[in-house]
């Protein structure tokens, strides 16, 4: 069945019937459950089965968002707001039913404590619709409830578990994707920020064989994945801190949970170079951290685009938090907390420290740069990868004094110009899409959908985009105009980290 503007679209999945509907042109289901919700005493466990129901689901409405602050992500008046444990739910965009189109995924970032499929920012209308390929938003859970370790604490709690929610989307995506015009075989997971973070870990887990094969991960923030041994000590610190058994933990009520969590938070961001949200290997789910994966070549070898803004830590400075340090007090405390042997290595690979670029510049490099980089090295040795530096920021940044900081490249992906961050990015974004944001989102659309059999991408920009490799190092430089090519565009600084990260 085609899509056709201003009818519903009805299609049928594993578990039964879902009626979505239409907008400009394209079919849109919401509210899509892909697994048992984790309510009761699901709480703190892996994703169940999904129940089959009979007659026929209306999927036109949000499922709620998990449970979290307000942030300025969702800030728009058409951003849900309800939010509610029970969040294990998808959207779907599909421009024809009747079809099999490639598929990507969306995962959403936001540091495994905020962050949600739904949000406006992240609408996947315009690139279903522009490049004729079905698009799906995952919402995972965050925060104490998806994003805090809490295994060590035994029978009841499983590791992982926004891990094991983008997984077992991905297995209902499998199962059912076909119902919305879409190839199982042809899927994309692309993320940023903690969703390409769990791209990279997804990457690096035995339980996604099959599930996808290409990936892109946006700014991943790779010290958000710590070890075994550390999430531990985290798990019964936050249980001394709540004053109970661990038997009693479950039935706490959530504000009680969230705020014992976002104390440990506070307290791991001023002493340690890891937070304590975040996903953890050193178990069967992920048993090695993904660097260390991509340089055993003990991970899925799929072709993969991966890159970092060029400005990453502006935004957090005007807050200052320890874990990214962009002041000098924060970056003397986290060289000797990490290496203080390198302190002179590492702060002569910025030649106008203190001052206040080169301070960004050392704390998008703590957290988003350097483990990129390495991660880079060691994965291309194994598969076809892409790396890129987005240089873009408009007017609207550059009187922040911002530059491209972290998470403006989505925008441009997505363009959703016409959300609530969208319209303060690029106001005129919703009449006219600047050229950085067809550029890109034709490069995004191009790797997801060409070369399947043959494994060649043909740009549509006419640009070519080279493979990177550890000896040239060829990045793709996103510009306003146009792109370029550079070989190790950040070589001093990337030199500056080897063998810390």
């Amino acid at each position: 069945m085609s899509v056709v503007a201003g009818h519903a679209a009805v299609v049928h999945t594993v578990a039964g019937d879902l009626r979505g509907t239409t907008e400009g042109g394209v079919g849109v289901w919401r509210g899509v459950p892909y697994a048992e919700q984790p309510v009761g005493e699901r709480r703190f466990l892996a994703p169940g089965p999904l129940a089959p129901w009979s007659g026929l689901r209306d999927a036109v409405e949000h499922g709620p968002l998990p449970p979290q602050s307000k942030s300025f992500v969702g800030g728009g008046r058409d951003d849900p707001k309800v939010r509610d444990e029970a969040c294990l739910t998808l959207t779907v965009w599909s421009p024809d039913t009747s079809a099999s189109l490639p598929v990507m995924v969306w995962i959403p970032g936001g540091a495994f404590v905020f962050g949600a499929g739904q949000f406006q920012l992240y609408n996947g209308s315009r690139l279903a619709a522009n490049g004729n390929v079905v698009v799906v938003n995952i919402t995972y859970r965050i925060g104490v409830f998806g994003g805090f370790e809490l295994s060590d604490l035994g029978e009841g709690f499983d590791d992982n578990l926004a891990l094991r929610d983008q997984i077992a989307a991905l297995r209902w995506i499998r199962q059912n994707i076909a119902a919305f015009g879409g190839d199982p075989d042809r899927v994309t997971v692309f993320g940023e920020s903690a969703g390409g973070t769990s791209v990279l870990a997804l990457l690096a887990s035995p339980a996604t064989e099959g599930l996808f094969r290409r990936a892109i991960a946006q700014s991943p923030a790779l010290p958000l994945i710590a070890d075994r041994e550390f999430r531990a000590r985290r798990a019964h610190e936050f249980v001394q801190r709540l004053g109970v058994p661990v038997e009693e933990v479950k039935a706490l009520p959530q504000r009680q949970l969230r705020r014992a969590a976002g104390r440990l938070q506070l307290k791991s961001a001023a002493t340690t170079p890891t937070l304590a949200y975040g996903l953890t290997y050193g178990v069967d789910l992920l048993p090695k951290h993904p660097v260390d994966a991509a340089r055993e070549g003990a991970l899925a070898k799929i072709p993969l685009i991966v890159g970092t803004n060029s400005h990453e830590a502006s935004m957090f400075a005007w807050t200052k938090p320890p874990m990214l340090p962009t002041t000098v007090a924060s970056i003397d405390a986290y060289i000797e907390r990490v290496a203080p042997d390198a302190r002179d290595r590492l702060l002569g690979a910025y030649p106008d420290y203190p001052r206040r670029r080169d301070l960004v510049a050392f704390g998008s490099d703590v957290m988003f740069g350097a483990p990129t980089w390495a991660f880079a090295d060691a994965y291309s040795a194994h598969a076809p990868t892409h790396m890129y530096r987005f240089d873009h920021y408009g007017f609207s940044l550059r009187m922040l004094g911002l530059g491209a900081t972290h998470g403006s490249e989505i925008v441009h992906i997505q363009h959703s110009y016409g959300s609530f961050l969208g319209r303060k990015l690029h106001p005129l974004g919703r009449r006219l899409a600047p050229s950085v944001g067809r550029r890109m989102q034709r490069a995004w659309l191009d790797f997801s959908a060409q070369g399947w059999q043959s494994g060649e991408i043909e740009w549509s920009s006419g640009e070519d985009w080279p493979i990177y490799d550890a000896d040239k190092r060829l990045t793709r430089i996103i510009q306003s105009s146009r792109d370029t090519v550079v070989s190790d565009p950040d070589g001093r600084r990337r030199e500056a980290w080897v063998g810390l990260y």
